[in-house]
């Protein structure tokens, strides 16, 4: 019920809901089967899964479709470190037209994605047992990533690199403060890129404790 009022607050249209409801509930039950062994996420609790990872992987959603307009053709999105799949898999299913690239390193972890994507008929969804440094270059549209550790030079090198020329950058960031300060450190002026707030429903609405901001961060490769 929490992930069909999540998608309500995040404006999905009923369709879409009743199209992506059975979809998620498959994907959870794959996430709290393989969590154990793959440390997939950092809880088992459903309700925590539902509002810490579904709906903040889709609060996004809306924002990433805008940037896809915006593209001439077949637009290819990676997560990049996909793990076990966030934000890559719940957006493949909410934008069925899109290329999905899961870009991980370990192996058992493409193995989960591999046989997530499947379970849920996902033929928009290509896993990568890849290291970033070794995706080929300017071969990707938009990169997705969450829960990276803050952004120094040599990572933002290599993920600019795997961007085609237009491309962009959009990182699921928490604290505005703390973004300013690790984009400052890279040398980029707030002209630079945008912080979009991002409205996770049960998480960012309530008004207990302050490590509950969310944003998305756009950095184009052109300002790279």
């Amino acid at each position: 019920m929490k992930f069909i009022q999540g998608l309500q607050k995040l404006n999905f249209p009923k369709e879409e809901i009743e199209r992506l409801k059975p979809l998620m509930d498959t994907y959870i039950n794959e996430l709290l089967l393989f969590n154990s062994a793959y440390n997939l996420v950092n809880t088992n609790d459903r309700e925590e899964i539902i509002v810490r990872h579904l709906l903040d992987s889709l609060s996004a959603c809306h924002k990433i479709q805008e940037l896809v307009q915006q593209k001439e053709g077949q637009v290819t999105i990676a997560d990049i470190g996909s793990g076990g799949g966030l934000p890559g898999i719940p957006l493949a299913a909410a934008l069925p037209d899109c290329n999905f690239l899961l870009i991980e390193r370990m192996s058992k972890r493409c193995a989960f994605l591999e046989n997530a994507a499947a379970l849920l008929g996902l033929k928009n969804v290509q896993v990568k047992n890849l290291e970033l440094e070794k995706t080929p270059a300017a071969s990707i549209d938009i990169a997705v990533f969450r829960a990276f550790r803050p952004l120094d030079k040599k990572m933002l090198k290599s993920l600019l690199a795997v961007l085609k020329e237009d491309g962009i950058l959009a990182a699921y960031k928490a604290k505005r403060s703390k973004i300013l300060e690790e984009m400052g450190a890279l040398n980029y002026s707030e002209n630079d890129y945008k912080i979009i707030p991002l409205e996770v429903p049960f998480l960012t609405d309530t008004k207990s404790g302050d490590d509950r901001e969310r944003n998305l961060v756009l950095i184009p490769r052109a300002n790279g």
